[in-house]
């Protein structure tokens, strides 16, 4: 697993990681939400690797700083497609942090050696991790909907104070590398569902490839998340 390096890479690099505190510092400050709007994106990037176009983990950095700032339990729910193997390396033998993913089924799909639904923690963190792999072809809102409830049904169950949201948008219907069947209806489900949590919530941008429709998509969970 790669990813290139060009002179300017590390400005970019900690800009992003610089815009996802700054979405901790808005969160703390009492706003009911946040995004972060973070380029390059990071969930495959681990304490010992970087690869996926991912440098540095923005999405476990911010955790991370809700955690140094009191908090005492923070959950990670990464939509992308694509399993965020970076951040689940992070927190695996952790308590304080819950790490939910919903992706494709990683015996098809990148990254192919994480993301399999029996990794649920080690010592400390036996428990806290949930893996969702669904089915590369055959996934629309019908598989879709149910996995997102039992996502959140974890999330309650572990009672965070504050939630990070792993926003991947390749899960659209017509995105070029990915296999899942969600339209823009569904995102905007998807946010409303997140909204119902109630809990203050750090979205963090991590990325899609339907470039004509990735904004609007990611505005309509946004604007559904608003609405709840």
């Amino acid at each position: 697993m790669t990813a290139a390096i060009t002179p300017g890479s590390w400005e970019a690099i900690q800009s992003a990681v610089d815009c996802a505190l700054t979405g901790v510092e808005l969160v703390e400050s009492g706003e009911r939400s946040a995004f972060a709007l973070c380029r390059p994106p990071g969930h495959h990037a681990a304490p010992d690797l970087m690869g996926g176009y991912c440098y540095i983990n923005n999405a476990a950095i911010a955790a991370e700083a809700f955690i140094r700032n009191g908090h005492k339990k923070v959950a990670i729910l990464d939509i992308d497609y694509h399993h965020g193997n970076g951040t689940q390396s992070i927190f695996y033998n952790r308590n304080d942090v819950l790490f939910v993913s919903i992706h494709g089924d990683p015996d098809y799909d990148y990254p192919h050696y994480l993301g399999f639904a029996d990794e649920t923690g080690d010592g400390e963190g036996a428990g806290f991790n949930l893996n969702l792999p669904l089915p590369q072809e055959k996934t629309d809102w019908s598989l879709y909907g149910p996995a997102l409830e039992t996502a959140l049904a974890k999330i309650r169950e572990f009672g965070a104070d504050v939630l990070v949201i792993s926003l991947g948008m390749d899960t659209y219907e017509n995105d070029p590398i990915s296999y899942f069947k969600l339209n823009r209806d569904n995102y905007a489900q998807i946010g409303s569902m997140l909204g119902k949590l109630g809990l203050p919530t750090l979205f963090v941008f991590e990325g899609g490839y339907a470039v004509d429709d990735l904004g609007h998509n990611t505005v309509a969970v946004l604007d559904g998340f608003k609405s709840a």
